[in-house]
């Protein structure tokens, strides 16, 4: 899926108007992130709900176990999980707070306030923000992520990230993370493309991550 926005212009951009930042992108190297295909909100979403505080292992395993009530695409719907009974997903491996949550988006995805991806796509950053957090268990951050990763907007600055937070520490040598809204008050002159300047906070851990591990000593032999 392409990107929105022109992403050699968005980095020319973050380098003419921060040279510490300029310096994490001359070390990272271009700006490689294309979003995901997404075809329905509601099924992002779910995922989101499932994988929340669990190791990627665990939650694919449990969104497996889920799927498994729905063999065929087409059987997927709001509907199909509204009518399936909670004790089929708690034994799935969903928590009696994501089975809330599962059954709220269904609901919220029937009812409207889940937009469909037709709608979604013409709708502000702050519109998509303000419905989806409308949804049991889906927070900013979760709606931050489904903007960069899947519809690829370019001027999200998902403060609260703690990725986001160390790179920055990282990036301009500060002793410890900044708050949020120091963040959001500083990330001003990324705008229009704070997307991109958070992903460069990314991978500012990455290259901190790589040089320890090039520090280690060898192992005798």
């Amino acid at each position: 899926m392409d990107l929105p926005f022109d992403p050699k212009l968005a980095v020319k951009t973050l380098k003419r108007v921060d040279a510490e930042l300029a310096e994490v992108i001359r070390s990272s190297g271009p700006f490689t992130h294309r979003p995901e295909k997404m075809e329905r909100p509601f099924e992002v979403l779910l995922r989101a709900i499932v994988y929340q505080q669990l190791s990627g292992k665990a939650a694919a395993t449990i969104l497996g176990r889920v799927m498994e009530h729905y063999p065929k695409r087409r059987d997927f719907t709001p509907t199909a999980v509204l009518a399936t009974p909670d004790a089929k997903l708690r034994a799935a491996g969903l928590s009696n707070a994501k089975v809330a949550a599962v059954k709220d988006l269904a609901a919220k995805t029937l009812d409207g306030t889940v937009p469909t991806l037709a709608r979604l796509v013409k709708m502000s950053d702050e519109e998509i923000i303000s419905r989806l957090v409308q949804v049991r268990g889906i927070g900013v951050w979760s709606v931050e992520m489904l903007l960069m990763f899947r519809l690829g907007r370019p001027d999200v600055l998902p403060v609260s990230d703690l990725g986001v937070r160390k790179g920055f520490m990282l990036t301009y040598g500060l002793a410890e993370m900044p708050a949020p809204k120091e963040l959001l008050a500083y990330g001003e002159r990324w705008r229009p493309y704070r997307s991109v300047a958070a992903w460069y906070m990314w991978r500012a851990v990455d290259l901190a991550k790589d040089a320890a591990s090039s520090r280690k000593p060898a192992l005798p032999k």
